[in-house]
């Protein structure tokens, strides 16, 4: 059963109200990576045009929503954020997912789809292969916490001194459990692509995601893909971020100016 659709200021950052953008021409719906939470685009504003409204997205489980259950299945996290962002999308919008976030973006651009007749008007996938090609590793959310812990210690996400930290680890281990948990549901249904331009973003030392991996999102749109490269590995998206930004606040300013 869904919960109620959440105000703003629970499914986005508390101090959205001193951050939101009433005068812009669009609004970037980001979301996190596994084991991740809004914080992360939290500087995002200051880097990225006017005339976009930055929305990061908060899932339960973390942040402000620490006390909600997570969610453990790609179903269910669709099926709550197709409601959740209902009255958000007043005006153009536009996502922005890394890693699992990149498969919410595009199965909740389907939902979207599907039951509004609306999409984003741009989908920028960030560190993720395409949908349709097939798992290159076995799930890892059932793992022993050490295991587990050192699969984290390879993507390079977490900062050291957090793998470090046993306390904080037994906190946000069941997340992390829950959000992978949520990578290793998700099961590709072919159905006609997108009408909306993709940008696929990688990492040039990411050897979970080659760059053949991210031209694979062609076939996800009848629109133009994109395929930028970036130096860096998985998190690419916290080591190489001033530049990320500005390719992001360029393209955003060129479709914000579109819009007009």
């Amino acid at each position: 059963m869904l919960e109620s659709v959440p105000t703003s200021g629970q499914l986005f950052l508390p101090d959205r109200r001193a951050t939101a953008n009433p005068q812009a021409a669009l609004r970037l719906f980001c979301f996190p990576y596994a084991g991740g939470s809004a914080q992360i685009y939290r500087q995002w504003p200051a880097s990225l045009p006017a005339a976009v409204e930055v929305c990061p997205v908060q899932l339960p489980g973390r942040g402000n929503r620490l006390l909600e259950p997570p969610f453990t299945t790609m179903a269910e996290v669709v099926a709550y954020l197709s409601d959740a962002v209902g009255p958000f999308l007043d005006k153009p919008f536009a996502f922005f997912g890394h890693s699992m976030g990149a498969v919410i973006s595009f199965e909740l651009a389907r939902s979207l789809r599907r039951a509004r007749g609306v999409e984003p008007r741009h989908l920028f996938v960030s560190g993720r292969r395409a949908p349709q090609l097939p798992r290159t590793r076995p799930p890892i959310h059932q793992l022993p916490a050490p295991e587990l812990i050192e699969e984290l210690r390879r993507l390079n996400g977490t900062p050291r001194e957090v793998l470090a930290n046993a306390e904080l680890m037994q906190l946000m281990l069941p997340v992390i459990r829950a959000d992978f948990a949520v990578v290793s549901s998700f099961r590709y249904t072919a159905e006609p692509p997108l009408g909306c331009p993709i940008t696929a973003l990688g990492g040039l030392q990411d050897e979970d995601v080659p760059r053949e991996h991210l031209e694979a999102w062609r076939e996800q749109t009848s629109a133009a893909c994109t395929v930028r490269m970036f130096a860096g590995d998985h998190f690419f998206l916290q080591s190489a971020e001033p530049l990320l930004l500005r390719v992001l606040a360029r393209d955003l300013q060129q479709l914000a100016a579109n819009l007009g």
